[in-house]
């Protein structure tokens, strides 16, 4: 198989040879290439490295809101700060891979590969992150909530590069919920996931809520539906039970290699439950 590897050195270098209407894949850690590479699964193609841009290069910088330049690995979130006032990134960051894959991992990486068992994406998407896309001609911002479209299809086009993720600072009062469901602790992809946030007044009734999964859908999955069940209630045992059920018609597990429907189902309603319970 054939494969080549194209490095610009500056950002409008690389948006040209994106415009230019060759197919280009974009390249960061690569940390899922190897993973491609070695299973054979990966049809022959050209790269663009973006690993000497430096307008890309690691940004963890607080001024209203949290940028991530789209060169963030998990690891500068890990010892960064910014890990008191967004727990779920630091919790999220510990979950994938290796200290080696931490290291070389990138956070818009994980939204670009866009798997459905991503361990990042539902952190991010739970704190409302946006994604800038750059291209030649435009710059854009889309809500990461509003970026899948199905399995691996993204609101990207082919001229476009995540440049940064921003995410507003969280207010006051939040609770935070990171729970992932493997066959290890460690180093496992997720037969399960719920990233949540919720903000409660003095009766327990919720204010807002956030409620996103991992591998149970064909892609991460924000559950609007059962977020407008408990939004505005009491959190009862009576309303939790609602909630638990409710799940049930927004996802879509499958049978795979590493868990069934059925335990998918029968787990996730018991992490809604434990996540409403706190």
């Amino acid at each position: 198989m054939s494969f080549q590897v194209v490095t610009p050195y500056s950002l409008d270098e690389a948006l040209g040879a994106l415009a230019s209407g060759e197919k280009l894949v974009p390249l960061a850690g690569a940390t899922d290439l190897m993973v491609y590479m070695e299973a054979g699964t990966l049809a022959p193609c050209r790269f663009l490295n973006l690993q000497e841009l430096d307008e890309l290069k690691p940004t963890l910088s607080v001024n209203g809101s949290l940028t991530l330049g789209a060169m963030t690995t998990y690891r500068d979130v890990r010892v960064s700060p910014i890990r008191e006032q967004f727990p779920m990134l630091a919790w999220a960051a510990r979950e994938v891979g290796a200290l080696a894959i931490q290291s070389r991992g990138t956070w818009a990486g994980n939204v670009a590969n866009a798997s459905p068992a991503a361990d990042g994406v539902p952190a991010l998407m739970a704190y409302d992150a946006e994604i800038d896309l750059w291209s030649k001609k435009e710059r854009r911002r889309v809500p990461l909530a509003k970026f899948y479209r199905g399995y691996k299809e993204m609101d990207r086009r082919p001229d476009e590069l995540i440049a940064a993720l921003h995410l507003p600072l969280p207010q006051p009062g939040w609770v935070d919920y990171y729970r992932k469901v493997g066959t290890r602790r460690f180093q496992a992809i997720s037969k399960t996931l719920l990233a949540g946030r919720i903000l409660l007044d003095a009766d327990r009734a919720v204010r807002d809520i956030r409620m996103v999964f991992a591998s149970i859908a064909p892609y991460t999955l924000r559950a609007v539906q059962t977020e407008a069940i408990v939004r505005g209630r009491e959190l009862t045992p009576e309303v939790i039970e609602e909630a638990a059920q409710a799940i049930q018609d927004e996802i879509h597990p499958i049978d795979d290699i590493r868990s069934t429907e059925t335990y998918r189902r029968r787990v996730t309603s018991n992490l809604v439950r434990d996540f409403l319970s706190l």
